[in-house]
Formats: structure tokens, C-alpha cells, sequence
């Protein structure tokens, strides 16, 4: 074990070509593998990879790097990944970084020691799309999760939790207080519970409908909007 220096995280194949397949690694690279090359796939055909900061690396700089999941989309375009504070979106024709970065929840970048302790700091969190590729959602902590438009890069954070699962309760948007002027409703940085995580998710194949895995409880969410629409309403979704 002390000679291990990279492990593989997560993997997934092409929804389209069944001879290509993703990997990811724990320093935060994914590899592209072609089986029509061969069958021992110990190397890869595209390395995807962002190039690091010097400047602003750390002792936990690798640990949060680390991709906990990834996820082709429903097109096989795009790649979607998650590290412990981002989520990023990865053109397959671009190798040198990803298009799209979206921070999950960047108020805990200064709180990476205590997470350390506590182990939070190795939780692995998912990511899905929706049907048509334009939405994206990853679980945070507090019970908290969080959908990314791609289209406006607008970004809003949900709460699953006892008082939501009534039938057609509306799921309330939540904000993070981390400065300025508080607003009621506002939960502190401070005050998160880290033991409440979302961790699994799934996004029905063709509906707006959510399945949410919150500790040991599930939830279903269904958004009010017609399911032809492309794409939720993403403050409106209902149980």
C-alpha cells in the first residue's frame, strides 16, 4: 500500500459505443478507453486532465481533486463529473480542461481542515443529468442538493426532508449565509449538519422526476411542469 499512488474512482461506459468506457482517478484525471484497440485497456486513448495551480496548491489539494463520479451524457458528448467541491462538465474533443465548472459548495473550502477530521472530507458524492442534458444535480450536506442549468449557469439549492414529504408539498429553496446582509431562511456555515448528506441520486430517463437518498430515508420529487418540457422548473419541483 505504500507504493499505491492513484486509484480508480469511478467508471461508466459510452451510452452509444459499446467498445468505449471512462475511467476516474483519485489525482482527478479521466481516461478514455477503446476496446477495439485491445482488451488489456491499460492505455488510454484521451487523457482529460486540468492542469493545477502551484500557486495555490495545498495539503488537501488532491483529496478534493479526487472524482467521486462521473457520468457520460445522455448524447455522449459530455462527461460529467464531481470532486468534493465542484461539479464539471468535460467536452470529449477537449482534453485540456473541462467547459463548464459549477462550485457545489465552495463555503466549505475553509472548512477542509475540520471536514478532515471528521472524515467528511472523503465522502463521495454523485452526479446525474437530466433527459436532456441541459440540467445537472449533486448532493451536498444539511439534507441539502443542487441543480446547475447549463443553459444560464444559474444554480439553486434544495432541501429533502421530513416536512417535504407530504404529497405536493413544495420544495422550498435554501441559501447558504456566508456574509452581507442575512435573509430569513438563511442557514449559517456553521450551523450545517454534516452528518445529513446526500450522497445517491438518479433523474427518471425521460421525466422530471427525482429519487433522492437522504441518511436513511428516500424521497421522490416530481416537477409540476408538463413532462415534455425540456427541462425542470427548478425551483417548483413537488413530492
Amino acid at each position: 500500500m505504500e507504493e499505491l499512488t492513484e486509484v480508480i474512482t469511478a467508471a461508466e461506459f459510452h451510452p452509444h459505443h459499446c467498445h468505449l468506457f471512462v475511467y476516474s482517478s483519485s489525482k482527478g484525471s479521466l481516461r478514455l478507453c477503446d476496446m477495439r484497440a485491445s482488451a488489456l485497456c491499460d492505455k488510454h486513448t484521451k487523457l482529460f486532465e486540468e492542469p493545477e495551480d502551484p500557486g495555490s496548491r495545498s495539503f488537501f489539494s488532491e483529496i478534493v481533486s479526487s472524482v467521486s463520479d462521473v457520468k457520460f451524457s445522455h448524447n455522449g458528448r459530455y462527461l460529467l463529473t464531481r470532486d468534493y467541491l465542484t461539479a464539471k462538465v468535460w467536452d470529449l474533443h477537449m482534453e485540456k480542461g473541462p467547459v463548464e465548472t459549477y462550485q457545489v459548495h465552495d463555503y466549505l473550502r475553509t472548512k477542509l481542515c475540520s471536514l478532515y477530521e471528521n472524515d467528511c472530507i472523503f465522502d463521495k458524492f454523485e452526479c446525474v443529468w437530466n433527459s436532456s442534458d441541459s440540467v445537472i444535480m449533486t448532493g451536498a450536506y444539511n439534507s441539502f442538493f443542487r441543480m446547475f442549468d447549463r443553459e444560464t449557469g444559474r444554480g439553486v439549492t434544495l432541501e429533502a426532508w421530513r416536512e417535504t414529504s407530504k404529497p405536493r408539498a413544495v420544495l422550498r429553496t435554501r441559501r447558504i449565509y456566508t456574509g452581507g446582509k442575512r435573509r430569513r431562511g438563511d442557514v449559517g456555515v456553521d450551523s450545517l449538519d454534516f452528518t445529513k448528506k446526500i450522497l445517491h441520486m438518479a433523474w427518471h430517463p425521460e421525466e422530471n422526476i427525482i429519487a433522492i437518498a437522504s441518511t436513511n430515508n428516500l424521497y421522490i420529487f416530481q416537477d409540476r411542469v408538463s413532462p415534455d418540457t425540456q427541462g425542470p422548473d427548478l425551483g417548483t419541483n413537488t413530492i
